[in-house]
């Protein structure tokens, strides 16, 4: 078959069991950390050690490359070991811009780890060009992109952020766990790798902790060699029981990320013409400043993640979360159940959100119901 399929095929095609003599047509899990070498020496499997290879890891990376249109796949522990990776993949002296509005243990690692390598680095608006094109030095090796970004989802211009990385000798990666490539595809924008918390909506049920990088086809070949290198010398990799769980999550990845999708977009609409209601950062709505540019880049929807600011002080946005009976009070998003939680409080004195913002991860629950909750926490 020549034709390019859907998505929804791909992700059952991908991670189907292949090569096993039972004929099982669900996934085998393989826990063993070692394998056994032939009266030669040799590996006929092709495994190793589990750090370096294990067969669950290898389909799931396979996986991830094949439904992103990526050339390779890296899958990690968490979404933090997956950025760090990339970090570790810079020279000491590197400078790497980042968005002012990002996931703030990102912004935490920069700071308090890596700066302990002498890797430098500016946070600026990335939905402004200007501003981007102002802050390159002649170090700069990496221009980080998170969008929409946690948590007032700003939405920046893949294409145009990933041109100005290359015409100066940086590396363009993009944070894309909000979104997934269901939603949007940044490898095609340009970008030279995506980074996925892959515990969010690939695993989709808050019961598997980890990451993955994918990286594109034409990224420098030093690049991707030192990714792989860091990956088995760090040994930051997910069990056989964590890939098993996420390449059996990315079957019904879009089923479950459209449903929210479209819950997301009432929840939204509902929460925005309430009185009580000051702002609600949603890119899908015609109010959100790049709500054009959303619709270019991610035209199947922005995603099932919003963030509303309500009164004026933390203990009235903490309130109203108190009231409501079908969100649980977690921090994550993704999963199938809808979440909500107080963002400032949980990053901390160092925090730059807004003391009256509520980050809201919408699930797939019946919409009325939850619009009801809304209702109910609002009155």
């Amino acid at each position: 078959m020549s034709k390019k399929r859907h998505f929804e095929t791909e992700a059952i095609q991908a991670t189907e069991p292949h090569g096993d003599e039972t004929g099982s047509v669900a996934n085998a899990i393989y826990p063993s950390t070692t394998f056994r070498r032939e009266d030669d020496g040799s590996f006929a499997s092709g495994f190793i050690y589990s750090r370096k290879h294990n067969p669950n890891r290898k389909l799931l990376e396979n996986a991830l490359a094949k439904i992103e249109g990526g050339h390779c796949a890296f899958a990690f522990a968490s979404g933090m070991a997956a950025i760090n990776t990339v970090l570790q993949s810079l020279k000491a002296g590197n400078h790497v811009i980042v968005p002012d509005d990002a996931y703030y243990e990102l912004r935490r690692t920069l700071a308090e780890l890596f700066a302990n390598w002498h890797l430098s680095h500016t946070q600026v608006d990335m939905t402004d060009t200007a501003a981007i094109k102002s802050a390159l030095q002649p170090n700069t090796r990496l221009i980080w992109i998170e969008s929409p970004s946690n948590p007032l989802l700003k939405v920046t211009d893949i294409r145009q952020v990933a041109a100005i990385a290359h015409e100066n000798n940086a590396l363009c990666v993009v944070d894309n766990t909000w979104c997934t490539p269901v939603l949007q595809r940044p490898l095609e924008l340009g970008a030279d790798a995506v980074m996925y918390s892959t515990t969010k909506y690939f695993g989709g049920h808050s019961d598997s902790l980890s990451g993955a990088l994918v990286i594109n086809s034409n990224a420098p070949k030093e690049f991707v060699d030192n990714l792989a290198n860091i990956q088995n010398l760090s040994g930051a990799v997910p069990s056989a029981f964590d890939c098993w769980l996420i390449t059996r999550g990315i079957k019904t990845m879009k089923l479950r990320i459209m449903q929210q999708v479209h819950n997301a977009n009432k929840l939204a609409a509902f929460l925005q013409q309430h009185p009580k209601v000051k702002t609600v950062h949603f890119p899908d709505l015609p109010s959100h400043p790049q709500h054009q540019l959303a619709k270019t880049q991610m035209p199947q929807g922005s995603g099932a993640m919003l963030s509303i600011q309500i009164g004026e002080t933390q203990q009235q946005a903490m309130a109203v979360i108190a009231r409501l009976h079908l969100f649980t009070r977690a921090t994550s998003l993704g999963g199938v159940e809808s979440l909500v939680e107080h963002r400032r409080s949980v990053e901390g004195k160092a925090s730059l959100t807004p003391v009256n913002l509520i980050r809201i991860s919408v699930g797939i629950e019946h919409i009325d119901d939850l619009i009801d909750d809304w209702m109910h926490a609002l009155s």
